[in-house]
């Protein structure tokens, strides 16, 4: 798990600076305001979460048990990120209420980095 953690996370960062360029750059004239925003939130919080799977793998090397975070953080990146780009891009509102799922999934990552490290003995 510490190797997918750790690819994951680096993959999730690395696409997230170039879709923000890709954004900043290549689509600021093609997109509204609006969806170009929507884009940006979707890169931010890809960065944001990438970095957290490669802090759990971390933990996890240290004896924490964190893999459900990790997968959690895994498939929120997915589910928020992903609606939200194909969002922006496709102006598709059914993906709407898939973007909420996934911030969800980053919410219980979180609450389980939480009560692991909470239950660890340091």
């Amino acid at each position: 798990m510490v190797k997918l953690f750790l690819m994951a996370g680096s993959l999730f960062c690395m696409f997230s600076v170039m879709l923000g360029a890709f954004a900043a750059h290549g689509l600021k004239s093609r997109l509204s305001e609006y969806s170009l925003g929507v884009f940006k939130t979707a890169a931010e919080y890809q960065m944001v979460h990438g970095l957290a799977l490669i802090t759990v793998a971390i933990l996890i090397k240290w004896g924490i048990n964190l893999s459900w975070a990790g997968g959690f953080f895994i498939t929120g990146t997915l589910l928020f990120s992903g609606s939200l780009y194909l969002l922006a891009l496709t102006e598709m509102k059914w993906l709407g209420p898939i973007t909420p799922i996934g911030g969800l999934c980053f919410i219980i990552g979180w609450i389980v980095i939480l009560v692991q490290v909470a239950r660890f003995k340091f």
